[in-house]
């Protein structure tokens, strides 16, 4: 088992243990009309520096197009939110759920268009060689862990929407513009895992 699955591990479930910790999240806009549970795989690459998969959805896409996202989507029935997550790493960018560990769930989000969304956190071998499907992906890349774990460095910005001043982070990586969703999944889970006060591998337990 790596350090880091394993540093990954036991600072979510310590982090899973507190009540206090104040999460982002847009479902006072959500429509009541719309509701359907996602999932998305947050794929941590075990390196020194460790990395996170992103994507950026074709143009064309109906929801969300040309957006930066983490691989997901809708589950499909019968399936939980890891499953979903694994397949849709799949189907996505070919993503051999067996090179997938899975560290657990993370903090749900419901997002502004209806969807309820599982972030699942997991760690990766570096440099698998990951193919993306035209109709899902435009492109994908991996941004360092530690850089969207950041939430400091994020930009804080606003727009008026369905009746109501939203907040949302942003920042640019490479050309690719971070933002809404994705941002806040980032910003949440660097929330849970205490990311502020002292990374995970440089903690003393």
């Amino acid at each position: 088992m790596s350090d880091l699955f394993t540093r990954l591990s036991q600072v979510l479930a310590a982090g899973q243990e507190r009540d206090d910790i104040e999460l982002l999240s847009d479902e006072r806009f959500a429509l009541a009309e719309r509701t359907a549970d996602a999932a998305v795989l947050i794929a941590v690459t075990d390196r020194p520096e460790p990395g996170v998969i992103l994507t950026r959805r074709p143009a064309t896409m109906r929801d969300h197009p040309g957006q930066v996202a983490f691989p997901g989507g809708k589950l499909d029935p019968g399936e939980d939110a890891i499953a979903a997550a694994l397949r849709e790493g799949w189907e996505e960018l070919s993503l051999d759920p067996a090179q997938v560990r899975i560290v657990g769930p993370a903090d749900r989000y419901r997002t502004g268009t209806g969807f309820d969304i599982t972030p699942v956190l997991a760690v990766i071998p570096p440099d698998l060689p990951l193919t993306p499907h035209p109709r899902e992906v435009e492109s994908w890349f991996e941004a360092p862990l530690a850089l969207l774990m950041d939430e400091q460095s994020w930009r804080r910005n606003s727009v008026f929407w369905r009746g109501a001043e939203r907040h949302f982070l942003e920042r640019d990586y490479q050309g690719y513009r971070i933002w809404g969703v994705t941002a806040a999944i980032c910003a949440n889970l660097s929330r849970r895992l205490g990311w502020r006060d002292t990374p995970p591998w440089n903690r003393s337990c």
